[in-house]
């Protein structure tokens, strides 16, 4: 069986005396052991196959399967069966764009452009790109992938006042900061972003190729150019199973 037995008796444990681990979650680290000695894109054992050398219920193979899966351990396959998800992608919290970050770790950076759309904006978006109520930006609605594989669902707002003409030299796999710096002279000096967790949408899982509810990492940047204007207000979707962030700590 999968229980342990009681917790010992050091710092909080004695508190917890008597508590067994849930039979899902001790199938779920001998899982993670398993994996840790698996390539990518090994199979690993079917769910009946789990079930019986554990002795457990498949209800219970399948939670440890979802957990390990939504943290991007797994890859699941309709038909084929489950393997070893590829490593997450480490990007570092940087004022760069996409296009740099992926070519760094390696990656063949490529987008897919959803949407292009000039529009009058109003209120806290405004205010955020310090132009009046009913002046008109460019969305931008941008599909990011890393060697052909979905990664994020990136929404990008500009003043269009400022940039006269950007939507010409939009394409689908450029990159935004690049065109900013040879066209219009712009050099970001500084951006203010957030990070915040969330579960994908039909409509969000759909275009990501991945599950509704997978967990999601919401991130905004607010960037600023070295004349103090304010260049663009983004915000991206980015793949939970897929994607890491890394920063450096200075004291």
């Amino acid at each position: 069986m999968l229980e342990t037995s009681p917790a010992g008796e050091s710092g909080t444990a004695a508190g917890v005396r008597g508590q067994r681990e849930p039979k899902y979650w001790a199938l779920k680290q001998h899982l993670l052991d398993l994996l840790d000695a698996l390539p990518p894109g090994s199979p690993i054992p079917t769910e009946r196959a789990l079930a019986g050398e554990f002795t457990v219920s498949r209800t219970t193979v399948r939670q440890a399967l979802a957990d390990l899966t939504a943290e991007g351990r797994l890859h699941r396959v309709q038909g084929k069966g489950t393997f070893a998800a590829e490593p997450k992608v480490a990007q570092r919290l940087q004022l760069s764009s996409y296009t740099e970050d992926m070519r760094k770790q390696g990656l063949k950076p490529s987008s897919k452009l959803l949407e292009v759309e000039e529009l009058p904006v109003e209120g806290e978006l405004a205010k955020l790109l310090q132009i009046r109520n009913g002046a008109k930006i460019l969305r931008l609605r941008r599909l990011r992938l890393a060697d052909g594989q979905p990664m994020a669902l990136e929404t990008t707002h500009l003043p269009l006042g400022r940039f006269r003409g950007l939507r010409k030299h939009i394409t689908a796999g450029g990159s935004l900061y690049a065109v900013l710096r040879e066209h219009y002279g712009v050099e970001l000096d500084r951006a203010e972003e957030t990070i915040e967790t969330s579960l994908a949408g039909p409509q969000e899982a759909e275009i990501l190729g991945a599950d509704v509810g997978m967990p999601v990492m919401m991130l905004t940047r607010h960037s600023f150019a070295k004349d103090g204007k304010p260049v663009e207000f983004a915000r991206a979707v980015y793949r939970g199973d897929r994607y890491k962030f890394v920063t450096t700590l200075l004291p």
